[in-house]
This record gives C-alpha cells, structure tokens and sequence, in this order.
C-alpha cells in the first residue's frame, strides 16, 4: 500500500494547471490564512465548555459564606432580642438596667464589626467571580496562545493544591498572577481537616459536617457517620468502654435506622478488643482508616463544590492517552519516545480503553520494504511520505540531498519529518 499525497501538495497542482504555480501557491495561502480564524474560533469554543469548575466553585463558595455570615447575624439577633424580653420582665435596678442594656450594646457593635467583615469578605468574593467572567469573556482567537497558557497555569495549580503543595501552588499562582483565578483559599479550607485527620484528630472534620450538615444530608453523606464510628473505635483501642458505651448511646444510635449493620459490627469490638486476629474486626483498627477518612472527606469537599473527583490535569491527560493507548505500547519493544512506555503514563490509562486501529500495511514507494517503527516512515515537505531507510541512502548519495522521485522536489534531509504510525 501506497499513501497518497496530502490534498495540498499534488491535487492543488493539478487543479492550477492551466495557470501559473503561483497563483495556486497564493490562492492555497490564502484559504489557509481564512480557514485559521474559524478553527481557532472552534477550539477556543471547545475549550470553554470544560469550564464549568471554574466558575463554580467561587460560586459555591460565595453562597456558603453569604449562609454563614446569615446564620450568624439571625443568632446574634435572636440572644439580643431575647435578652431585651427577659430585661424589660424582671425587675431590674437602675443600675443593672443599665450595666444589663451596656452589655447588650456591646454585643451588637461585636455584631455590627462582624457584619462588616462579612461584607467585606463577600465582596471579594463577588470579584472573583466577577474576574473569572471578565476572564472567559476575554478569550479570542487573537489571544488564544495566551489564554491557554493561563488555563494551563490553573491546571498545575488546581494539581498541587490536590496532591497537597499549597506553598508550590500559592508561588506558581503569585508569580502568574492569577490568585482570582485559582481556588487557594478554598483549599486552604480542607487543609485544616486533612492534616486533622491525619493526626487521628476529628473535631475539625465534625465542624466541618456541622458548617454543611443541611448539604451533606441532601446528597446522603456518610462522612459524619464515619467518624463518629472512628471515634467510637478510638475510645475501644483505648479501653475506655463506658466512655464508648455512652459515646453510641449520644452520637451512633441516631444512625441505627440507616446504618444499623456497619453500627451492629462496630459495636461488636467491645467484645473483640483491638488486639483481636479476626479479620471483620481487626481491620476497623488498622492505620488505614484514617486514611479512608482523609479520602472520604475529599470527594464530599469536591462533590460541596462542584469540582471534578480527579485532577483536572489527570483529565486533561487521559483525553490525550486514550488516542495513543494500544497493545503494543505495553509490549517490551515499546520505543521510548512513545508516553505509555512510562510505567506513570501506564497507571494514568489503566482504565482507559485502546483506540481503534485500521491493521493496514505501509509500503515505501522507492524500496518496496514495509514501513514500521524499525524503519519508520519519514514525510517531505510537499507531503510525499518514504521510508527512512530509502532517504537515507538517497541523502548519503547526494550529499544529504533529497529529491522526491514522483515531483522531483529537492530539499535538505534535516526538512524532512518523521511520521509516527499508530
């Protein structure tokens, strides 16, 4: 099998030969030269329809802090509205009238500072969101290379703050100036619970369901029910079994009718003890846990804000391996300039499926040998493809000169290049 010429090298020739080769060369030019803008136009179109993190997530932190800040306010309100009802019933003296109404006008300038935090906190960000827009609404086809450039710097970002290098991501976010545009403080807010709970400390995580209980509940989480049971599992590990007895009695029984199993099999360690060899039991007592825990808490972090369970960048990535991914990339003879002869692109397409192949044969045009990856072919710059074994013994004749045998193209060796077969 023969390949063809590309459509512009020999077809453009031979629609143009009644007049001269220039004014094909031009008019080809020129097609290209409008044909660029709409596809840039395409691309830039595609790309944005992957932004849908991106806007949500300072959404979603903007309304969690507008919820908080709400809930705050109508708590302050209500004890003061309360205090004023008890005062103006009891028979105060004059003077505890007037130490008791100073007190609550301390309270309400405390809550009036707060208010105005929060307002302020608000309004940044109302601007994020407002710079994410501002952003999007500036992509073109003019900009495109530079605006890619910066979604790219948001994706290294959005992996390190993943993979835990907030000080990495904070730099690389300075340095590009693009703080309104990365998700820093966000994270920073799973931070706290992460190294928390890998310390075998889960007070900060149990803030954390308090502060989202009414959207953790909505989605069915059992991230609250599990540390209470990892708790609970502590207080065994420790001997303490009134405290834990009582510790279920308070905080596991109102999971009964959910998840009366998983409590009927944690309870069963106040009889097996954490030194039991029974592989049920024993396993609630391993190291491990806590690191389920740590992973459990950042699907429901990712799920509360609307993110993707992976890594943009692992996406991003996998797109692009499952077009190379086939069986003979995990064969020993793999060449090493193929991505999936790295044992860390292997793992990142595991589960990706292989890309369809046409199982046809390459032939040169000037040897007749079949071009493989021992002889690869090798493409000329009028679009002309031939074995790199042929070239090269037309190059060492003619003093690395190339003429193409069905044009009569001539070009230096170091123009041509090589096509990969997949």
């Amino acid at each position: 099998m023969e390949i063809d010429p590309l459509p512009n090298g020999n077809t453009a020739t031979e629609n143009a030969a009644a007049r001269p080769a220039s004014d094909a060369v031009a008019s080809l030019a020129a097609a290209a030269k409008a044909a660029a803008p709409a596809l840039k136009v395409s691309h830039l179109s595609d790309s944005l329809k992957l932004e849908h993190q991106f806007l949500r997530v300072p959404f979603e932190h903007y309304k969690k802090t507008i919820r908080a800040n709400h809930r705050s306010v109508e708590k302050e309100v209500s004890a003061v509205i309360s205090a004023v009802d008890s005062s103006s019933s009891s028979d105060f003296s004059r003077d505890d009238a007037v130490s008791h109404l100073s007190s609550l006008v301390s309270r309400l300038q405390g809550l009036k500072r707060k208010l105005e935090e929060g307002s302020r906190v608000e309004n940044l960000q109302a601007q994020r969101c407002r710079a994410r827009l501002d952003h999007l609404e500036s992509a073109d086809a003019d900009n495109l290379s530079e605006w890619s450039n910066t979604r790219l710097k948001r994706i290294l970002v959005d992996y390190m703050l993943r993979m835990s290098y907030y000080e990495s991501a904070a730099k690389l976010a300075e340095t590009s100036n693009i703080q309104d545009l990365v998700d820093i403080d966000v994270f920073h807010e799973a931070r706290r619970v992460i190294e928390a709970l890998q310390n075998k400390e889960v007070a900060p995580a149990l803030a954390w369901c308090a502060d989202n209980r009414s959207r953790l509940k909505k989605s069915k989480s059992k991230f609250e029910f599990q540390l209470r049971l990892q708790e609970f599992v502590e207080l065994v590990r420790a001997d303490n079994n009134m405290r834990a007895i009582l510790y279920a009695r308070k905080y596991l029984a109102p999971w009964g009718a959910i998840h009366m199993k998983e409590l009927q099999r944690v309870l069963a360690t106040l009889a097996f003890k954490s030194g039991t060899e029974c592989a049920t039991y024993k396993v609630l007592f391993e190291v491990k846990q806590w690191d389920n825990l740590v992973d459990l808490f950042k699907q429901e972090f990712y799920r509360l804000y609307g993110m993707t369970l992976e890594p943009l960048l692992n996406i991003y990535l996998q797109a692009g391996l499952s077009a190379l991914k086939t069986p003979f990339c995990y064969e020993d003879d793999c060449p090493k300039d193929d991505p999936l002869s790295q044992e860390s692109f292997r793992k990142l397409a595991a589960s990706l499926p292989f890309s369809k192949q046409q199982h046809s044969k390459l032939v040169c045009y000037i040897t007749k040998e079949l071009m493989d990856t021992e002889n690869p072919p090798m493409v000329l710059p009028n679009g002309y493809v031939y074995s790199t074994k042929a070239l090269e013994e037309m190059a060492r004749r003619n003093n690395g000169k190339i003429t193409c045998p069905r044009t009569g193209v001539v070009c230096n060796y170091s123009d041509l290049a090589k096509a990969y077969i997949s």
